[in-house]
């Protein structure tokens, strides 16, 4: 994308937000869809008309025919510090699974078995865990749950109040924490946590570290950040990047303010809208096109004010100092090789903290790593488990990648 393009695309957001003219938030609601993604406003408009019909009957053919998302548990919900409803879902061990967590303890109760609890990133849901869910049905008790404001949970009651409390990295910890005390009360943990999931878990680690060293016995970081995050340039050239930061706070205020007029622009640009979330979700050129409409349907079903209101969080996030809290269990870093969200050297960054963690960099894989490459994420996520114990080393984690 020529520099010329992204100053012409950033222009038009930047005059939606200034100037008032809610005509052009198709283009403004568009931009975001960028952030929704997990990246920044900034990429030409092209295509928006040619073949558009034949692109919406893609669409709703993916949407008839897909399998993904369609994986569920038993629910339960947990109530946040702030009184927020928080949805999640677990899938317990099919008895007749094999193991060394299966044994009996005649006379005496048995020990709770390992919890898997994945946390999913921002402007997605836990249906984002699909092929590693399936994957590890039956095998060990996973907890999914979808965050404040994200899929299926409440909407942020500090954030939808009278005072209305800016979303904080810190407040996702003790969302965290209160879905741990609710679902997986007793028995060792295994934190998995995806971009802002994996934020969340640091998180956690900063303001309960207890919790951490007497319960966690292995931890996942993928495609996620310990800070710094105000420097990622996304993929787009200095000029670009620095006009969005400029204008970024003042548009994500005006959108959030116009919510249901935006959202009329994100659907009407949603060929644009599909374009950027390809870009800046996945890197393989042959991504399976019901995946990529699988990203697509999450990311847009996040509300444009939960979009804009998450946003600042991230350039607040510096949890570094909490890293060693996990440096005494197994622990996994794994990145694409071509995230423009978080790039791979946040990873590496997190690996340098923890020096006997595994790091893996997937090539040819973007942000959404675990939906692009299934295969490469569940076969080390069983690795992981296999070495605290939760599944045996020879369990059959094949269903990586299917439905």
């Amino acid at each position: 994308m020529s520099e010329t393009s992204t100053g012409d695309a950033v222009a038009a957001v930047a005059s939606a937000a200034s100037t008032g003219h809610w005509r052009r938030a198709s283009i403004a609601g568009a931009a975001i869809g960028v952030i929704a993604a997990g990246a920044a406003a900034g990429v030409a408009i092209e295509r928006l008309t040619v073949g558009r019909g034949m692109r919406k009957k893609a669409r709703l053919a993916l949407d008839a025919s897909g399998p993904y998302g369609a994986l569920r548990g038993t629910p339960g919900r947990a109530l946040a510090n702030d009184g927020t409803q928080l949805y999640y879902e677990i899938d317990e061990i099919d008895p007749g699974a094999a193991g060394p967590r299966r044994r009996r303890h005649f006379g005496r109760k048995a020990p709770a078995p390992v919890t898997v609890v994945f946390s999913h990133g921002y402007c997605l849901n836990q249906d984002s865990w699909h092929f590693q869910r399936a994957a590890l049905r039956g095998l060990v008790r996973t907890v999914y749950w979808d965050q404040r404001s994200h899929g299926r949970s409440a909407r942020g009651s500090a954030q939808s109040g009278p005072d209305r409390v800016p979303v904080s990295i810190n407040q996702l910890g003790h969302d965290l924490k209160a879905v741990i005390e609710a679902a997986a009360p007793e028995g060792p943990l295994v934190l998995v946590g995806h971009s802002m999931g994996g934020m969340t878990v640091m998180a956690l680690a900063d303001q309960f570290p207890e919790l951490v060293e007497e319960r966690v016995v292995g931890a996942a970081f993928v495609g996620t950040s310990s800070g710094r995050l105000g420097e990622v340039n996304y993929g787009l050239p200095v000029a670009g990047v620095n006009a969005v930061r400029r204008v970024l706070p003042g548009v994500l205020r005006a959108l959030g303010s116009q919510a249901e007029l935006v959202e009329r622009g994100r659907r009407a640009t949603a060929d644009l809208f599909a374009g950027l979330i390809k870009k800046y979700s996945f890197s393989s050129r042959d991504v399976d096109p019901a995946v990529a409409r699988f990203a697509e349907r999450m990311i847009e079903a996040t509300p444009i004010d939960v979009v804009a209101e998450f946003y600042p969080a991230f350039d607040e996030h510096d949890k570094a100092a909490a890293l060693p809290v996990f440096a005494d269990v197994p622990v996994l870093v794994l990145a694409g090789d071509r995230d423009l969200v978080t790039p791979s050297g946040h990873s590496e960054a997190i690996a340098d903290l923890l020096p006997d963690a595994e790091l893996v960099i997937v090539p040819d894989a973007g942000h959404l790593v675990m939906l692009e490459h299934p295969e490469a994420v569940t076969d080390r996520l069983a690795d992981l488990l296999a070495r605290v114990g939760a599944v045996p080393e020879t369990a059959d984690v094949s269903g990586a990648g299917s439905g």
